[in-house]
């Protein structure tokens, strides 16, 4: 959802539910160097309200860490939530490139949830059908105009440059999946709120969802199972995670059921996925977010789906100095949709 392209220099702008991130990378080619990168804790219920108060304090927020990166480019990226976009992969019938637009805009209605006069939409056609060879499979993002407005009037309003929207989980892949990789690989993201899943294949996302259980309904089960404070259940959660081993196994039975509804969704997304891709099995699971800090986490995945679980490196494109990688890499997790946003090709 490019608004020009042309622009040499932008950064990365990720408006997250409990934090804003960003990130400046320079140059071309495989690997960029990273210029800037920031972040900036936000409460929650500020980062998800419309009111026009809080946006003009979230606005703030992101002024005060703008000026703080001292950035070389007032040219932006900006990310837009799972949660606010649609996005979806359907077969379609083949027309001249020249009339595929019109076509999509024809049966829009159909095709996303939004009134189509009253949303951006953007494709992409990913190849041929895997179910019907008559037909070409197309990548489909629409978000509804009042959500882009407001969030271009937030960035705007300190004095940015918006060059480009794009969904998180486009960007999440383009940071962590390895370029030129033709297996399936499922991207699992926790965030606060909810846990983005991509499935990528051949470089492009077959399957987007975004499930809604994040860190916030793991904390809350250990908090009431337990019977602790948030602040204690936090500690707990990112300090034990699901390790039967650890504090007797305690903090895992106070999870797991938790851990399991979320589980149980990414299974459903697997089996979807193979059904309509019936030879492409799923090689390697990414995961990042919260969930990349939780401990053995990954391997609680690795023993349900037998597949390969690695935690992403956000920085794997990204030149810096030797001397700073126990830094990055610390804050990877965090950084993911940050880090592919500004390593579009503008």
């Amino acid at each position: 959802m490019s608004i020009l392209s042309g622009v040499s220099s932008f950064f990365g702008l990720d408006i997250g539910t409990t934090g804003i991130r960003l990130v400046e990378l320079r140059g071309t080619g495989p690997a960029r160097n990273l210029v800037k990168y920031a972040y900036v804790p936000v409460d929650a219920k500020l980062s998800q309200s419309d009111s026009k108060a809080d946006l003009h304090k979230l606005a703030q927020v992101l002024s005060g860490l703008v000026s703080e990166a001292r950035l070389s480019t007032k040219n932006v990226a900006v990310g837009l939530p799972s949660g606010r976009v649609f996005t979806t992969v359907t077969d379609f019938d083949r027309v001249p490139d020249s009339d595929l637009g019109k076509a999509i805009m024809y049966q829009a209605d159909s095709l996303i949830p939004t009134p189509p006069a009253e949303s951006k939409i953007d494709w992409a056609v990913v190849g041929e059908s895997p179910k019907d060879k008559t037909k070409v499979e197309i990548l489909l993002s629409s978000v509804p105009n009042s959500f882009i407005e407001q969030r271009l009037d937030v960035v705007e309003s300190i004095g940015l440059n918006v060059i480009a929207f794009e969904p998180e989980n486009l960007a999440l892949t383009r940071a962590l999946v390895p370029p030129g990789a033709n297996e399936a690989q499922l991207v699992l993201d926790m965030g606060h709120l909810s846990t983005d899943l991509v499935v990528v294949m051949g470089g492009v996302p077959r399957l987007t969802r975004s499930i809604p259980t994040g860190a916030e309904a793991i904390i809350r089960s250990a908090m009431q199972n337990l019977n602790i404070d948030e602040k204690q259940a936090q500690q707990f959660v990112y300090k034990f995670g699901v390790s039967k081993e650890k504090l007797e196994g305690q903090v895992y039975q106070a999870v797991v059921g938790t851990v399991d509804l979320l589980v149980s969704e990414v299974d459903k997304s697997v089996k979807f996925f193979q059904a309509r891709y019936n030879n492409a099995p799923i090689e390697r699971m990414i995961v990042t977010g919260a969930i990349a800090t939780m401990p053995e986490f990954p391997l609680y995945l690795a023993n349900k789906f037998g597949v390969n679980v690695e935690i992403g490196n956000a920085w794997r494109n990204v030149a810096f100095s030797n001397d700073r990688q126990n830094e990055l890499l610390a804050v990877s997790s965090q950084f993911a949709v940050a880090v592919g946003l500004a390593e579009r090709d503008e």
